[in-house]
Formats: structure tokens, C-alpha cells, sequence
């Protein structure tokens, strides 16, 4: 069982919690979480992209010039892909680009992922996400003592309207609920900053038990 120490906001060391070696301590597989990466970023495509093909585009269908006796190659109508403002051959049409990947195995990558940041020092507990007063100054004081440099993603459970009004402003930090947490909020993070509650939340997620 790993040992994560909890500071508060200040950066005050408080107490240590113990967390889970199957979701924190699990071995690290690297085609699996590639798999579960590329599959989130599949489905964030749109595939709303289209052409037209021959039959679509708006033109005549009246033979351009007579069959024999011109010299010049055979042509039906003006909407061949072979004069310009003709169709396309073989045209992009829209499409779904999601890929099906099992829960057991979505899970097992995150939690992959998670045990590779912890062991990088990538995450850090603190007791509260709420700061004392909801201003981006405070917020941005406590990330800067808390050695929170790059992009940051606060996690707590949930993300009071304090924690969300305090952090908003500030470039490169974002926040979540952790029952939302995937495992390119893991990977494209340079820090994650769990509260208490929040990395107790996503442990229960991720448990075999829940799968």
C-alpha cells in the first residue's frame, strides 16, 4: 500500500493517507494505455466531412460535345471529376470514428496511467480544494507554494463554485469532478491535485470490485 502525504493549501504538511496498490502501485502497460488514448481522441472527431460525388453536384447531365469525330477524349456531363467543378471520386462522407474498447480494459489503463504519474510525482493530495477566499490571487498563491507549475488539473468531488471561480482564470489550470477523470486528464496534465475526497472517489471507481 503506497503512502501519499496530504498538505493543506499553504503547503503545510498535515497527515499521510494510504492508497490502493491496484490503482496506484498497478504495473504500468504501455500499449494498453495507448489503446485507451487513442480511443478518446477517436471519438472526439466529428466525422462530419463530405463531399460530393458526380450524382450530387449541381450541373447539367447534357453530353458536353458529340461522341466520335472531335479529336478530344469521350465525355458524358460536366459534372465528371474530370473538369473542374465536377464531383470527386471516392469522396470523404460522414462517418462515426469511435472504437469500442472494454470497460475492464479503460480502467486498467487508467489506472496504469495513475501509478505512472505517482511514482513521476505528478500527483499531490491536499486535505481542501476550496480556498479561503474564491479569488484567482489566493488560488494562484496557493498552486505557486504548492511547486504546481505547467498544467494543472484539480480534482475534488465535487468542484465547489469556490474552487471554480478561484481557478478559472488561471492559464493552464483546469478542475474536474473525479467521477469524470479519464486517462488523458492523466497523461496531458503536468500536475494533478487531488482532494482528500477526490482521489477516495476515483480509487472506489477504479477497483475491480466496481468493474
Amino acid at each position: 500500500m503506497a503512502e501519499i502525504p496530504v498538505k493543506n493549501l499553504a503547503g503545510e504538511p498535515v497527515e499521510s493517507i494510504t492508497v490502493s496498490d491496484d490503482v496506484f502501485g498497478a504495473q504500468v502497460n504501455g500499449p494498453l494505455m495507448h489503446q485507451a488514448v487513442q480511443r478518446i481522441l477517436a471519438d472526439q472527431r466529428l466525422g462530419t466531412h463530405k463531399a460530393k460525388t458526380r450524382s450530387e453536384v449541381h450541373g447539367s447531365g447534357e453530353k458536353p460535345w458529340r461522341q466520335k469525330g472531335t479529336g478530344r477524349a469521350r465525355q458524358g456531363m460536366r459534372t465528371s471529376p474530370l473538369f473542374k467543378g465536377g464531383g470527386v471520386v471516392f469522396p470523404p462522407t460522414p462517418r462515426s470514428y469511435s472504437v469500442r474498447m472494454p470497460k475492464k480494459m479503460r480502467r486498467a489503463a487508467t489506472r496504469s496511467a495513475l501509478s505512472s504519474r505517482l511514482a513521476d510525482g505528478g500527483i499531490q493530495v491536499v486535505t481542501s480544494l476550496q480556498p479561503a477566499e474564491p479569488k484567482t490571487r489566493v488560488m494562484a498563491q496557493a498552486l505557486h507554494t504548492l511547486n504546481a507549475a505547467g498544467k494543472v488539473l484539480l480534482v475534488d468531488l465535487p468542484v465547489t463554485d469556490e474552487t471554480r471561480r478561484a481557478s478559472r482564470n488561471i492559464p493552464g489550470v483546469n478542475f474536474k469532478p473525479a467521477s469524470t477523470v479519464n486517462i488523458v486528464d492523466v497523461l496531458d496534465n503536468d500536475v494533478l491535485i487531488f482532494s482528500v475526497d477526490g482521489i477516495r472517489e476515483l480509487e472506489r471507481l477504479l477497483t475491480d470490485a466496481n468493474v
